[in-house]
């Protein structure tokens, strides 16, 4: 099989959208492979997971499925048909019965990581701050001044529901430890890594590696369609 038969479905994570992964969508074009990014609503979980399978429905061939930080969480939910690859980038990963809150939460938090609450209308807005402090400390001005301006907030209604059965179990795995992570730490990480049986990568980058180190991420995503291609 060759590489252009594979297609790669991304999904961004909390206060993001697709254009986070604007540089690794680059990338990954430039190599002959078909991907896009599936828009998620943020709304919940049930909504983020069939908004991701409406993307994936209009890709063809198999498909490799990445997610970042929240978005591990959606990755793990979707019609398994045509999935042959999961990759997580810095990214939450409840087991059965797991609500996404119960492993966010699993260890103390970074000192800079954001003290994160609902609105009135139970939406949990990242504070400005928290870009450059945990959210993407690695990024440029431009950058950061982006992120911050597109924002979208993330519903409690994602991160207070028990999981359904994950993929992880029956599909194989990729997961890019972020050693530099405020908002996920990588002790928690690599306990989610290990429960999975992942094949890990670990780097020197930050909750955003999409943004700001979009090559960590782009070998780790073809480290897995070359094993759907079986290179």
């Amino acid at each position: 099989m060759a590489i252009e038969n594979v297609s790669v479905v991304l999904a961004h994570g909390a206060w993001a959208d697709g254009a986070s992964w604007a540089r690794v969508i680059t990338a990954l074009d430039a190599y002959g492979t078909k991907v896009v990014a599936a828009p998620l609503p943020l709304t919940s979980l049930a909504d983020d997971v069939a908004a991701l399978n409406r993307s994936i429905e209009r890709m063809p061939g198999p498909v490799v499925l990445a997610g970042h930080a929240y978005a591990g969480a959606v990755i793990a939910l979707a019609r398994p048909e045509r999935v042959k690859a999961l990759v997580y980038v810095t990214a939450l990963a409840p087991d059965e019965g797991e609500k996404v809150a119960d492993v966010f939460y699993r260890a103390a938090p970074h000192p800079l990581a954001p003290k994160l609450a609902p609105d009135s209308n139970n939406l949990i807005w990242l504070p400005e701050d928290a870009f450059a402090k945990a959210f993407a400390p690695n990024a440029s001005a431009e950058d950061l001044g982006l992120l911050a301006a597109v924002q979208r907030p993330l519903s409690v209604n994602c991160i207070t529901v028990p999981a359904g059965r994950p993929l992880w179990k029956d599909v194989p795995s990729w997961f890019l430890v972020a050693e530099e992570d405020r908002m996920i730490v990588p002790e928690t990480q690599r306990f989610m890594a290990n429960r999975m049986k992942a094949k890990v990568k670990a780097h020197a980058v930050d909750h955003t590696p999409s943004v700001t180190a979009p090559a960590a991420v782009v070998d780790i995503i073809r480290e897995a369609i070359k094993s759907v291609i079986g290179d």
